[in-house]
């Protein structure tokens, strides 16, 4: 048995210690520093909005206008792919077969997110006015498709945030002895907060300063393990340490029984369940189409490629430090449970990583971990919620219920979703807690349930050929083959079904296995019986973006452009100027005295046209990407998945001690490279932005509001413009039939009572 659904038990409940951090920390992190960190992103939301101009229409909401650069896809990349299994369970791969599991760990979900960034420039060429990739199915294959590929995404995200939880919770109450239940509910709660205010573009803010805190304890650890500490500090020490615990515990299927080779029979199959797992997790995981949607058209491909090789060095060199230093150091006093081994249940309750950082730094090193872990749940939580509240709204609402859903309306449907499937999904995760289903389980089983929709999901964007029922029937069947496979292997080879032996190596590898690759079996079938179809792409363009007009109603713009304290009027300059006769122009209308303008306003103006094409140069841009796309990302995959680790697995290489060494060392060079393009560049490209809002800040606080006014006044064209708005007035005046430029434009006037 390897324990993979055994259920969570602490370590130090099972041997009576005490947890190194107090309940009292546990509920301040959980619950303090999530409502804290809402708390920021709140006002982060409010000044990007008051500074930057931005409305929070539907569509800012779930696509973030479509306007994310490469750097902030970037890194929330590698903040939504940080789950807390990545950390948690690539550190277990590496405590049970040694350095082989960073690397199987790392190379089997990296090469998903680098061949999606193919199906992102896909998505955006083909359906630019889409907001989920069930859309485009359902633009294809009608309700009965729509509804079988919602239920394989929604499985997914279910899947996903549940792994969250049940690794979070397990973690929290191994290291503070908090209760899983209050975890569970309270580890979602400041998640939801930010996202409510924030929408998709609080999860891209949040993913990011989740990311530096991350890579920032990861190299705290990294530096105390292989450079400053008195049992360890040198890969060297760690070497050694290892091959004498290879001694005393050799392990079953590796090389001469070593720690330090990459060949390795248990890492192996682990690497093919990984590998199938994952593909599902980011092909179905609207969460990764709702990011290509937001990125611009230049910045999906180099936003996918940059962000999965900058996320690569994180499980990798996180499980290589930690992993390893929870077997070196498992024998030494400062490790909890000495002088016991780690059991099978707290390995696969993902454990490993948290009790090698109390024996690194003590008290320090589990707050340390716990907050590390916190991060990765909640940055991953926040995307999977977007994702589910984009399908329940455009999926389900308006595709179903309400089609003529206004802007406002798919707004509080969005929040709606968010609210009801964060604490739904907690409840289900203290149910799998009760019945013993850990996070490792999970990890293993979702390929089984949502890979078989992976390949035809792909197809239905890139093959005209799929038809109706080998899109629609290959997913439910291949589901089928693979629930019967999993369950008639684990009979045969244990000979009892139940969450232990199901979970067992064998019996999930075939089930991934068969999942992934039964629709190369029933595509074929199906196409020979029905016959090719010639479906025409252009239809994806008849995909509408929502009717956000009422969000651009021009009484709501000089409401928010007004303050509590003073009233602030939007005029032409032509309002002070002399009108045909000679004669001064006067406010006749109510609204006009009150708020000093020329004429007034219509109470709405001209609704936004709905673009389904993109502009020539976009299109231009993005027809040259998807060939690049194509050829870079096979070239990578090829790398990851064969070049690199099988000729190292082949010969049953047992590391030396200087080649250790590299191995460290370039672990660490590769996440200096990951905090350079996720940390810097963002700052970097939106260093425009940044000035902006704390120009704003500063004129705020220091009675110069004023000259905010007069901003927002002189930009406010450019900002309806961009979202496809016209009004009646603008920077160029109508004088005796010619137009001429303004001196000043649109001016900003302060009303003195």
């Amino acid at each position: 048995m390897n324990g993979y659904g055994s259920s969570v038990f602490s370590i130090y409940q099972t041997n009576m210690i005490e947890a190194p951090l107090s309940q009292g920390a546990g509920y301040g992190v959980v619950l303090g520093v999530g409502l804290g960190f809402s708390m920021i992103m709140i006002f982060i939301t409010w000044a990007m909005r008051r500074y930057q101009r931005e409305v929070m229409s539907s569509e800012e909401f779930s696509t973030a206008s479509r306007s994310v650069k490469t750097g902030l896809i970037a890194a929330s990349v590698v903040s939504s792919w940080t789950w807390a299994a990545t950390l948690l369970q690539s550190t277990s791969q590496a405590y049970k077969n040694g350095v082989s599991g960073p690397l199987w760990y790392s190379t089997g979900a990296c090469v998903q997110v680098l061949l999606f960034a193919t199906l992102a420039i896909e998505l955006k060429r083909r359906a630019p006015g889409a907001h989920t990739y069930l859309e485009v199915i359902k633009m294809r294959f009608g309700p009965a498709g729509h509804i079988v590929f919602m239920c394989f995404g929604l499985a997914t995200n279910i899947l996903v945030t549940l792994m969250l939880l049940t690794g979070g919770s397990a973690v929290v109450k191994d290291l503070t002895g908090m209760n899983v239940v209050a975890a569970c509910l309270l580890l979602p709660l400041g998640v939801i907060l930010y996202t409510l205010f924030g929408g998709i573009k609080a999860t891209f803010i949040t993913d990011y300063l989740h990311t530096i805190i991350l890579l920032v304890i990861i190299l705290v650890f990294a530096f105390t393990t292989y450079a400053n500490h008195d049992v360890l500090g040198s890969p060297g020490k760690v070497y050694d340490l290892l091959v004498a615990r290879a001694l005393e515990f050799p392990v079953k299927g590796n090389e001469h029984g070593s720690y330090l080779t990459m060949k390795s029979h248990d890492g192996a199959i682990f690497f093919v369940i990984n590998i199938v797992g994952n593909f599902g997790t980011v092909f179905l995981d609207n969460g990764y189409w709702n990011k290509a949607i937001a990125a611009s058209p230049a910045a999906a491909l180099p936003g996918y490629v940059l962000g999965g090789l900058a996320w690569f060095a994180i499980p990798w060199l996180c499980a290589t430090t930690m992993g390893l230093a929870c077997l070196a150091l498992e024998g030494t006093p400062s490790f909890p449970g000495y002088p016991a081994r780690m059991s099978a249940e707290d390995v696969s309750a993902g454990l490993a990583l948290p009790n090698a950082a109390v024996a690194l730094l003590g008290k320090a090193g589990a707050g340390c971990a716990l907050t590390m872990v916190f991060m990765a749940v909640t940055s991953a939580f926040s995307s999977e919620l977007i994702a589910v509240s984009s399908i329940f709204t455009y999926d389900i609402y308006k595709g179903y219920i309400n089609p003529k859903a206004t802007g406002k309306t798919l707004i509080m449907t969005s929040h709606a979703a968010v609210v009801t499937f964060g604490f739904a999904i907690a409840g289900f995760a203290i149910g799998l807690y009760y019945i013993g289903v850990s996070m490792g389980f999970l990890y293993l089983l979702m390929g089984v349930i949502i890979s078989s929709a992976v390949i035809p999901a792909v197809l239905t964007l890139m093959w005209g050929g799929l038809n109706f029922w080998a899109g629609v029937l290959s997913p439910p069947l291949g589901f089928c083959f693979a629930i019967i496979t999993w369950l008639v292997t684990t009979k045969c080879e244990k000979g009892v079904i139940n969450v232990d032996t199901a979970g067992s190596d064998l019996p999930m590898l075939a089930g991934n296995v068969v999942a992934l690759l039964s629709p190369l079996m029933t595509i074929p079938v199906l196409t020979l019986i029905f016959g090719l179809d010639k479906f025409d792409f252009e239809k994806f363009k008849q995909i509408t973006r929502a009717d956000d007009s009422e969000f651009w109603k021009v009484d709501s713009i000089v409401e928010e452009l007004g303050g509590s304290d003073e009233i602030v009027s939007i005029r032409e300059k032509r309002a002070n100027s002399p009108n045909k006769t000679g004669g001064s122009t006067t406010p006749e209308d109510p609204m006009e005295a009150e708020y000093g303008l020329h004429e007034p306003l219509p109470a709405a103006v001209e609704p936004p046209v709905h673009l389904e094409e993109l502009d020539p140069a976009e299109k231009a841009l993005l027809d040259k990407y998807a060939k690049i796309a194509r050829i870079i990302t096979a070239i990578m995959a090829l790398c990851l998945l064969v070049l690199w680790p099988m000729p190292m697995y082949g010969v049953g290489y047992v590391f030396s001690k200087k080649f250790f060494t590299g191995w460290v060392v370039v672990g660490i060079i590769w996440i200096f490279f990951s905090a350079f393009l996720v940390v810097l560049y963002p700052l970097w490209e939106s260093r425009q932005g940044i000035f902006e809002t704390f120009r704003g800040l500063y004129w705020d606080c220091t009675g110069q509001t004023w000259k905010l006014r007069r901003w927002q006044g002189q930009t406010e064209d450019k900002q309806m413009a961009a979202h496809g708005v016209t009004r009646t007035f603008s920077h160029l005046e109508r004088l005796d039939g010619q137009e001429v430029e303004s001196d000043e434009g649109v001016q900003v006037t302060k009303i003195e009572d």
